[in-house]
């Protein structure tokens, strides 16, 4: 394995190797294709930064990866969907943001792991601009699975097959998870992955996210067991 080499289309993609055109296969289909990978330094530290393509849809994904994941102990693993308002953004209407930074952190001390965030996933999957309708919804007295269906939108739509292709390239099969929501350790065990432990990333809330969250705990069965 050598570190930051470029490779040719139908290679092994393997870590802190640029490959492209990679595609992965789940049974027999093919879900994302390995576009590109380059280091990438931040705050936290100096990541790998692995660029994938939904072959479904086009979508791209990341993966910031630290450290050599693929063998020995299971890796710390945080699936974050994407959140514009929270993530980029600065909300304080929710917690997005600040699990992205502190699942950054949480690798960082460590010294290795991975963080793949996946686009699409904007609002639970309603898109943003239906997500900032959703927000005029709450601020009436709407909680945020309220204002899904007032749009006559689902309540969560979001998959974790694109994720879990990912992480299967990466050659991690066994996991300590970063997460509240117990319905993604359930669904990323649908993929053959093996959660080893459930590592919670509970942020303390402020005025504007506690309904959120209390919504979260209440009615979409996340483990938060902070002061609400």
């Amino acid at each position: 394995m050598t570190q930051n080499t470029v490779t040719t289309q139908n290679t092994v993609t393997t870590q802190n190797t640029v490959t492209t055109q990679n595609a992965v296969h789940t049974q027999n289909t093919m879900i994302v294709e390995h576009f590109a990978a380059a280091r990438v330094p931040t705050s936290y530290g100096s990541f790998v930064a692995h660029a994938y393509r939904s072959v479904a849809d086009g979508e791209e994904h990341i993966a910031y990866v630290m450290g050599e994941v693929e063998g020995g102990a299971p890796p710390l693993v945080r699936m974050h969907s994407e959140c514009l308002t929270g993530d980029l953004l600065s909300s304080l209407r929710c917690d997005c943001g600040q699990q992205l930074r502190a699942a950054l952190a949480m690798i960082a001390e460590e010294g290795r792991g991975v963080l793949v965030y996946l686009r699409g996933h904007e609002g639970r999957g309603i898109g943003i601009g239906h997500k900032i309708r959703a927000y005029a919804l709450q601020d009436v007295g709407l909680d945020t699975v309220e204002a899904n269906e007032a749009q006559g939108l689902p309540i969560d739509s979001r998959t974790y097959g694109v994720g879990a292709s990912i992480l299967a390239d990466l050659g991690i099969t066994e996991m300590r998870l970063m997460t509240n929501n117990p319905m993604k350790l359930d669904s990323l065990e649908d993929f053959n992955l093996k959660i080893t432990e459930r590592i919670p990333i509970e942020i303390e809330s402020n005025p504007e996210n506690m309904r959120y969250l209390r919504t979260k705990r209440d009615r979409l069965g996340h483990t938060l067991t902070a002061a609400l």
